[in-house]
């Protein structure tokens, strides 16, 4: 068992066409990922890593069965891509796409909630599940098997501490990337519990940043509900007030946000934060 996908995920690629849609298709397929097809409109008909490509998701859906989708649009396009996944009644929708106008994303949150649909990201990394399923732009090769899910705000961040534990010999459920910008589909309490009710997760790696407030929601929830142990590391301890570190939600205003603020909320809840992303694995021992 798996969260959000496993060996039956039937996926499709929005902009597969393109340089990234292409690249990443290919890497998706040579980990296993059960690639059924793409979309481009106008380009309905061709062909790409020998995938059918469809002028539409509705005529994916309907040739291929797929029930999840990955957004590799430009900014300026990703937001209709999002809304033709849900209409077409993907049931997970991964955005990779970065620089969505903020306003239209809380128009695509509020939407998506009265539908089936989930959506990660956008501006995130994906998801990986390790020797099963690759989503996104995750190295595959950084990931083991194991008890460990991995739930991050970051992207490069992610891939550094979960080829940590790898080195460690420490294995991964999931490892998934939630995206940084300020509005997402998907925050760090969803995906907490999803692995709080995984049977194959015994213990959960959380990886933060400075701006925002999803860690401190992130701490009542853990302190409320969840009984498996927590390991968290907050990336941003040296960064200005007021300037934007990296993604979008990154940054520190009127004096919230804070690393100093989510550590404290994160260890009054019982998590163990790291003070070094080379530290976790020993504090998941």
């Amino acid at each position: 068992m798996s969260i959000l996908v496993d060996n039956d995920t039937r996926l499709i690629v929005q902009g597969i066409t393109g340089r990234e849609g292409s690249f990443h298709t290919a890497q998706m397929i040579e980990y296993g990922t059960h690639v059924v097809g793409g979309v481009t409109p106008g380009k309905g008909g061709e062909w790409v890593h020998s995938k059918p490509v469809f002028d539409t998701v509705q005529k994916a859906v309907d040739a291929t069965g797929a029930n999840a989708s990955i957004i590799y649009v430009p900014a300026a396009h990703a937001a209709d891509a999002i809304y033709e996944a849900i209409n077409a009644q993907i049931g997970l929708i991964v955005c990779i796409t970065e620089g969505i106008p903020i306003q239209d994303m809380m128009h695509i949150y509020e939407y998506i909630q009265y539908t089936n649909s989930r959506l990660i990201g956008p501006n995130c990394p994906g998801l990986l599940i390790p020797n099963q399923v690759k989503i996104g732009i995750m190295p595959g090769y950084i990931a083991i098997p194991g008890n460990v899910g991995v739930v991050s705000r970051s992207g490069t961040l992610t891939y550094e501490i979960v080829y940590t534990l790898t080195q460690a010999g420490i294995g991964q459920t999931a490892c998934v990337g939630i995206g940084g910008d300020p509005v997402i589909g998907t925050d760090f309490v969803d995906v907490l519990k999803m692995f709080e009710e995984d049977p194959e997760t015994e213990k959960v790696v959380m990886i933060g940043e400075i701006g925002g407030r999803t860690e401190v929601d992130a701490a009542e929830f853990i302190k409320r509900s969840m009984t498996k142990p927590v390991v968290a590391f907050i990336a941003g301890n040296s960064a200005p007030a007021g300037i934007r570190m990296g993604h979008a939600g990154a940054i520190i205003e009127n004096g919230t946000g804070t690393v100093q603020e989510k550590i404290q909320a994160l260890q009054e809840a019982g998590v163990r934060v790291a003070s070094n992303p080379e530290n976790i694995p020993e504090l998941l021992s």
